[in-house]
């Protein structure tokens, strides 16, 4: 089946690979350039090759260089918005899917025909992957700053492309700028540990980067960051072949080195033992300002990272665990389309928490399992007036848009499964050597569940473990594939070695307040002197603050909701300084809507637009549902 999110043709003609010219207008908040496109025609006598675009000024389009000479849309006013000196097909607009682009070609095409197919475009205000800030919203409050997030179906607003996970596409792009330039890719030039900008003028001059990416990834991928940004590298691992730093604003370079540079490059030495190579060559992270709207990002080569991760005590560098792992479990196997998308954060979530008992203990990884099941039951109580999204594989409608279903499930109940299975099958002796064949298999491809299912049932029967099959055949696929309600198809148990103390002591708490004389409670810091962040409650760690608030909010209409409603959104809108872009999706449906609405008016500009759009799909639903 398509891809139910695109308009592409791509099952007939697809792209593989895109070169990029672009130049960055900080002024106009746009990017003007071109796309070229190599395409590769999969049947005889394809006559046009369709592009996905959403609220991109189209301007040109050469095909083999030669100007494509077609009819323009019956609307005459898009006619003279987009035709200009060349004609060509823009269709309606789709409120999910953008218009999808028609590019006419030569008669004759063949299998196996390449040709160049070049659009001349620019990006508009609409262009929902695209932030752009004033230097009023960066850290150092210098200089213009711009970053993307293209994940589920943005990248069509950042560039026309046929965007689905279903292609991997290597890229090139030379980008101009009067900023440094970031890209999920391999920098060519300037080299990183250079001068910064090159040795121009920061904010004046304009400088050309060249970056190359000749892994092939899917459209989602794609990003761009640029602003007043320093790079400072990691210390080399002995024996590994890649590299790894950190970028950040000047002001934030130093604690954002001190937060990662300890940890990231054992995470990855680790990764690399238990699953195989690193193939992207180059592991960064980049330090963002708050309103980037998500914890992180796995741009190929260039994690993108939320500041709230600077907890000045290496609590959260665990979410670089899990954006490094993408390198793997998404990046190099991908999901197909947005239905099978917890092949993706499943099979992610998994390894991250299986790293943990590497580096850690099992009951570090039994742990994360129980913390994840309680943003399970969240997640899954969310959607009981819309079930559909309950399930791990969600069958997505034409044109229906894949972020009605961003959650914590397909992470949860999908790391959950195959720990299941690790567990039915015997146990990591058995399951781990399984795993590295199934990166070996399928890395750079783009899967379905059903390939998965389909490998996992081959890799045993090659080994004719009658066993193994038996096992696998007790299990009750449809159930956890689509499975609805508030339970899963079978509990596990897990080590409470790091829980049950953190359970004692909040008994203890809840107790006291039935204690009239105050005097002999008997608690103290040293509580919790041995508990790690996870099991804390008082923290700078924006996951435990987020935690809190959702406890203290659980009741609307208790008191403790009404002291800290205020403090919730200072927060969450960005008020206090911190801001966590995470807190609206989650925080949100449990404070009054006009009040939390005057909050994010008052500071919508400050939201990435992905952000916004959420945040008015929950503010409907708290509306209906009151």
């Amino acid at each position: 089946m398509p891809d139910p999110t695109t308009q592409s043709n791509y099952q007939q003609i697809y792209t593989t690979n895109v070169d990029f010219h672009w130049k960055l207008d900080f002024e106009n908040q746009i990017i003007d350039g071109s796309a070229t496109h190599t395409v590769l025609a999969r049947e005889d006598g394809i006559k046009q090759v369709i592009f996905d675009t959403s609220n991109l000024e189209i301007r040109n389009v050469l095909v083999d260089d030669r100007t494509v000479e077609v009819s323009c849309p019956n609307d005459v006013s898009k006619a003279l918005i987009y035709c200009g000196l060349v004609k060509f097909v823009l269709g309606a607009e789709h409120e999910v899917m953008g218009s999808a682009l028609h590019v006419p070609l030569v008669p004759g095409i063949q299998t196996g025909s390449i040709m160049k197919v070049t659009i001349f475009y620019k990006t508009t205000k609409g262009s929902t992957a695209l932030q752009w800030l004033t230097k009023e919203q960066t850290q150092g409050k210098q200089f213009a700053y711009l970053f993307s997030q293209c994940q589920p179906i943005y990248a069509r607003t950042l560039a026309p492309l046929q965007d689905t996970p279903s292609l991997k596409i290597t890229y090139t792009a030379t980008v101009a700028s009067v900023l440094p330039v970031l890209l999920s890719a391999i920098r060519v030039s300037p080299p990183s540990d250079g001068l910064a900008h090159d040795g121009k003028l920061v904010g004046k001059d304009v400088v050309s980067y060249v970056y190359k990416q000749p892994v092939g990834i899917p459209s989602y991928l794609i990003a761009i960051a640029s602003g007043n940004l320093r790079y400072k590298p990691f210390p080399l691992i002995e024996g590994r072949s890649w590299k790894s730093g950190v970028w950040a604003e000047p002001e934030l370079l130093e604690a954002s080195y001190w937060e990662f540079s300890e940890d990231t490059g054992r995470f990855l030495a680790k990764e690399e033992d238990i699953v195989g190579p690193y193939k992207f060559g180059v592991y960064d992270v980049l330090v963002l300002p708050p309103s980037f709207p998500y914890g992180g990002m796995e741009n190929a080569c260039l994690s993108f990272l939320t500041p709230t991760l600077l907890a000045g005590d290496r609590t959260l560098v665990d979410v670089v665990v899990h954006e490094l792992t993408h390198s793997w479990f998404g990046n190099g196997i991908t999901h197909a389309e947005a239905t099978h998308f917890w092949l993706n954060e499943g099979w992610t979530t998994y390894i991250e928490r299986l790293l943990q008992q590497f580096l850690h203990s099992p009951a570090e990884r039994d742990f994360q399992y129980i913390l994840g099941s309680t943003a399970l039951s969240e997640a899954l109580e969310n959607y009981v007036d819309r079930p559909k999204y309950q399930r791990l594989v969600i069958d997505f409608e034409p044109g229906e848009d894949p972020d009605e279903a961003f959650s914590s499930i397909p992470y949860e109940k999908g790391s959950t499964f195959l720990l299941y299975l690790e567990q039915t099958l015997g146990g990591l002796d058995v399951f781990l050597p399984y795993i590295r064949d199934y990166v070996a298999t399928f890395q750079g491809k783009s899967i379905t569940t059903w390939d998965w299912k389909a490998h996992i049932y081959s890799y045993f029967e090659r080994y004719g473990v009658q066993e193994k099959l038996d096992a696998l055949n007790s299990v009750d696929w449809d159930s956890w594939f689509y499975g609805e309600g508030m339970k899963l198809p079978v509990e596990l148990s897990y080590d409470t070695t790091l829980s049950e103390p953190a359970y004692r002591l909040a008994a203890q708490w809840d107790a006291s307040r039935f204690t009239s004389d105050v005097t002999k409670l008997d608690f103290s810091a040293s509580d919790v002197e041995t508990f790690n962040s996870n099991q804390k409650t008082t923290s700078a760690n924006a996951e435990i603050r987020l935690r809190f608030y959702n406890v203290a909010l659980k009741d609307p209409t208790s008191l403790s909701a009404s002291d800290f409603a205020g403090k919730a959104l200072d927060w969450v809108t960005g008020r206090d300084g911190t801001g966590m872009i995470k807190g609206p999706h989650e925080v949100l449906p449990r404070i009054d809507a006009a009040l939390a609405m005057q909050y994010f008016a008052q500071s919508e500009e400050e939201f990435h637009p992905i952000a916004r759009k959420l945040i008015e799909k929950v503010r409907l639903r708290c509306i209906a549902q009151r």
